[in-house]
């Protein structure tokens, strides 16, 4: 089973679509696990509304941000394969058929595709993310090309996974955790996901994404300073050729 854990803060405005996604997909053998953090809008009466068996709703008492909300979904999966897709972004109806075969062949214990971006309405293709048939630790240090609406974990490889709680770029920490174990993850180069593309400054965020990218690098990979000057320009010049390639705009936790 793949258990798809799906984070929701305020998301009325295009949770139903990220559902509708889900439930559209071939393969059929899934659990949705919805976790609510303390929204104050009608999102929750949205999900609400789904009386599919296969979704499970988790309304938080606290706010955990991101990655705490994403690892306490993660606690409560029940599946051997772990899917993530924020409640603004889609998938394309054989996602997870595809990519499932697609790890199962390659033995992968990390996978990620290519995807597509939309525009804020979901109305239109604005962009696209190709991406490497296989990414190593070194490689996404330099290149944070696998984008979490696309992965899916074999936790029979992996084990428990548990994103670290601090701010931004907690999903490129992850994988960077597992890589650095040894394993190669594995892409496909078919876009099988939609990310929604945002509306907020590109220069604020360009700017936060780097310094979260730092943060990972100094407290998540405890790099010294000058390890981590070897990578940082590599990560600079490939975040503008991403940039180009969707668009324009990128939201931070991705």
């Amino acid at each position: 089973m793949i258990s798809i854990i799906m984070p929701a803060h305020n998301a009325e405005a295009h949770i139903q679509a990220a559902i509708d996604s889900v439930l559209a997909q071939s393969w059929t053998d899934f659990e949705l696990l919805i976790l609510d953090d303390c929204s104050t809008d009608q999102t929750v009466a949205l999900v609400q509304a789904y009386t599919d068996p296969r979704i499970r709703l988790y309304m938080l008492e606290e706010n955990l941000g991101a990655a705490g909300t994403r690892n306490y979904g993660i606690r409560q999966a029940k599946g051997r394969y772990i899917a993530f897709l924020d409640s603004d972004d889609c998938w394309k109806p054989k996602k997870l058929e595809l990519q499932r075969a697609f790890m199962q062949e390659n033995k992968a214990a990390l996978s990620y595709t290519a995807y597509d971006v939309m525009s804020p309405d979901g109305e239109r293709i604005t962009g696209h993310v190709d991406v490497p048939e296989s990414v190593t630790y070194r490689y996404l240090l330099r290149n944070t090309i696998i984008g979490c609406l696309t992965v899916m974990i074999d936790t029979k490889q992996t084990g428990l996974v548990q994103m670290p709680i601090f701010k931004g770029a907690e999903d490129t920490a992850t994988w960077l955790s597992i890589l650095k174990k040894g394993h190669v993850a594995k892409g496909l180069t078919e876009p099988l996901a939609l990310y929604r593309k945002g509306n907020a400054s590109l220069s604020s965020n360009k700017f936060q994404m780097a310094k979260h990218i730092w943060q990972v690098y100094r407290k998540s990979q405890n790099m010294s300073v000058f390890t981590a000057l070897t990578h940082f320009p590599f990560y600079l010049w490939n975040g503008l050729v991403k940039h180009l390639r969707t668009g324009g705009s990128v939201k931070l936790v991705k």
